[in-house]
């Protein structure tokens, strides 16, 4: 009984694990694999939760890809903290986008959300807004045209690593980035790579 009333006394403690539940099987299985009995069996739930607290898949996956998405500005807070603290030069860049490449969860929840973000228009504003903040970042110190190409690139380094699974080594990636901004190379570590 005690099991019964503590989630009636907490009903949003409860939709928040079956969000999380999605979230990480959207990362998983993609957004079109996940069920409802999917999503219970990892909340550790009954079934009808899930049916409870979102009627259809779509609310579900929705909701889902709002965790994701939360977890990408978290990131992209954590990244706009360290180009205050830092300045924004194609190296501090570079090893931002290389601590990325070296977080699976990251790689995989930004690939899942603009994925989904293709074959799915409602989830194409998310998506450009994400990719707008981090051009927002940058645009400061470089311009739009620059910042946006920037975008571009670490968008395609975060493809790139995915499909190949091979991680591109920083000296590369701050090299690319350096030549983009119109930074001057800032490590000579930089002015050797491939």
């Amino acid at each position: 009984m005690a099991e019964g009333t503590r989630r009636r006394r907490d009903p949003e403690a409860r939709r928040r694990e079956i969000v999380a539940a999605a979230a990480e099987l959207i990362v998983e299985v993609g957004a079109e694999a996940i069920t409802h009995r999917l999503v219970a069996a990892r909340a550790g739930l009954p079934l009808g939760a899930t049916t409870q607290y979102f009627a259809t898949l779509d609310d579900l996956r929705t909701a889902a890809f709002g965790a994701l998405a939360a977890e990408i500005e978290c990131r992209l807070d954590g990244v706009r903290q360290t180009l205050a603290e830092r300045g924004a030069g194609a190296d501090v860049i570079a090893t931002l986008v290389h601590d990325s490449i070296e977080d699976g969860r990251a790689v995989q929840a930004d690939r899942a959300v603009v994925t989904a973000a293709v074959h799915d228009p409602r989830l194409r504003e998310l998506a450009r807004h994400l990719a707008d903040r981090l051009v927002d970042l940058l645009e400061p110190t470089y311009g739009a045209e620059r910042a946006r190409a920037a975008m571009i690139f670490i968008d395609g380094v975060m493809w790139s690593t995915h499909i190949r699974d091979v991680h591109l080594e920083q000296s590369f990636i701050e090299t690319a980035l350096a030549r983009i901004l119109g930074d001057p190379l800032s490590t000579p570590s930089a002015a050797t790579a491939p």
